[in-house]
């Protein structure tokens, strides 16, 4: 059985730092494909961040590039969302998924999704 777990996190202020993690079991973590997603309260979820099987591509969503970092340490079969200068409109449930194939970008094409972890930013 696939799971997924999030943690990491928390209550911040606005420009401040958060890094998520995400654990995975029961998958051969290194044939998939890992993004974070998010959803605000009232709105869609929307794509954050993916990062491919080897860690060699990584996509981002505009409203993130150049503030949040996504990577993977396939040894550990983990996945990080390194996330600076925080917003207060970054506020969300953040999930992590796992994409044997597919577009990154698209969150229907996933195959597993962890129960997301929480981030608020107080502005």
């Amino acid at each position: 059985q696939v799971h997924l777990v999030e943690s990491g996190g928390g209550l911040v202020q606005a420009g401040g730092s958060l890094r998520l993690s995400c654990a995975a079991s029961g998958l051969t973590f290194s044939t998939y494909a890992m993004g974070w997603f998010r959803r605000a309260p009232g709105n869609e979820r929307e794509f954050v961040a993916a990062i491919s099987w080897s860690g060699g591509d990584t996509y981002y969503a505009d409203s993130v590039k150049a503030r949040f970092t996504i990577s993977r340490d396939n040894a550990k079969n983990t996945a990080h969302l390194q996330m600076n200068s925080l917003k207060f409109e970054d506020t969300a449930v953040y999930y992590c998924a796992a994409l044997y194939s597919g577009r990154p970008r698209e969150a229907h094409e996933y195959d597993y999704w962890g129960q997301g972890t929480q981030v608020t930013v107080s502005s």
